[in-house]
């Protein structure tokens, strides 16, 4: 195998010069260049690509940071970063936190990390005061996804969870519904975090923008999860006369809510409607009525936005510009897509 030194003894130089000449570095000269192109390509020799970075003191290698990543949201999203960044070159190091209060501290307050990777990527991971301080001095690039916390200096992608929620309220107040609950995040969930915030908001403004006013004994809290929304929908049904439309905060939720209305003897959408927020991959089978959001593309954008500033080439085409202000979030759209589960409400 042709090494960098047969390179360097056939062109005349050193092993360093070679390094630099193939590298593109201004500080060899034309003719040098040239004799060392020629050289290599006579001797077929390929630079490695993981030896050039590193010899430019890069890693090749993006964090990407997420709360649990058996969720469907953030596998979704990591599967596209993961593509994207190594199409582009670079390797992914994934960190899942998973709960775990000592890997949070490991990943975020490690002052070694920017020795393993050459940039940071957050998908709605929820920041305290010491993890921004520590994230700071890291003094890495980096991008954040969806509604976990905000980095000063660092953009986001996400799409506008009250305006969601709002769209997915407005179709079952067109189809005539005015009972309407709502299955939500917990708030010690640190998956929810500002996401039930926004689309509890979303739900309420709808309501309100209908001349109903939201009633608290139809809104629920649970965990991002099927069991989370069976058992926030068996709640609700313990309360009493049984909603006409439930609005979950998530497709995960509403496929819960959806086997709880079944035990109880209730049929979706005769009995009651079930519409959720994501269109996960088993929204279509389940026949569930959904608000789609741009996971894979979220993720995409956020690479690109990543890897621009490292100078690697762009892995196109992915939907969504770059914002000029990195304190401005760049959104992407939602859109309705109904099916089955919704339907007008039964006559009495």
């Amino acid at each position: 195998m042709t090494r960098i030194d047969d390179v360097a003894r056939l062109a005349g130089v050193s092993t360093a010069t070679v390094s630099r000449a193939l590298r593109g570095l201004p500080t060899v000269s034309a003719a040098t260049r040239r004799r060392v192109l020629a050289a290599a390509e006579q001797l077929d020799y390929a630079v490695s690509p993981s030896a050039s970075r590193l010899a430019g003191g890069r890693t090749g290698t993006v964090a990407v940071v997420v709360p649990r990543i058996t969720r469907w949201f953030f596998s979704t999203v990591v599967e596209a970063v993961e593509e994207y960044l190594h199409q582009s070159g670079y390797d992914l190091l994934l960190y899942n936190l998973g709960g775990r209060e000592q890997v949070r501290q490991r990943v975020l307050r490690t002052a070694n990390l920017h020795k393993r990777v050459d940039a940071m990527m957050l998908v709605a991971t929820p920041l305290r005061p010491a993890d921004l301080t520590a994230l700071a001095a890291l003094d890495l690039p980096g991008v954040t996804i969806s509604s976990g916390s905000r980095v000063p200096n660092w953009p986001c992608v996400r799409i506008d969870d009250v305006a969601a929620a709002r769209v997915a309220t407005r179709h079952l107040l067109d189809l005539g519904h005015r009972r309407i609950a709502h299955i939500s995040g917990d708030p010690d969930d640190e998956l929810a975090f500002t996401t039930h915030i926004d689309r509890r908001r979303g739900y309420q403004a709808e309501l309100k923008a209908a001349g109903l006013r939201p009633d608290p004994s139809l809104d629920v809290e649970s965990s991002f999860t099927i069991d989370g929304g069976n058992q926030a929908a068996t709640e609700l049904l313990a309360r009493g006369e049984p909603p006409t439309a439930i609005v979950a905060a998530c497709d995960e939720m509403a496929m819960g809510a959806m086997t709880a209305l079944r035990d109880a003897g209730l049929r979706v959408p005769q009995d009651v409607s079930v519409i959720g927020i994501d269109d996960h991959d088993l929204a279509g089978v389940l026949g569930l009525s959904t608000i789609a959001q741009p996971a894979a593309e979220q993720g995409r954008l956020a690479a690109r936005m990543l890897l621009d500033p490292l100078g690697a080439r762009s892995i196109g085409p992915v939907v969504g510009q770059r914002a000029g202000d990195p304190d401005t979030p760049v959104i992407l759209p939602t859109r309705l897509v109904v099916r089955e589960s919704t339907a007008p409400p039964r006559a009495h």
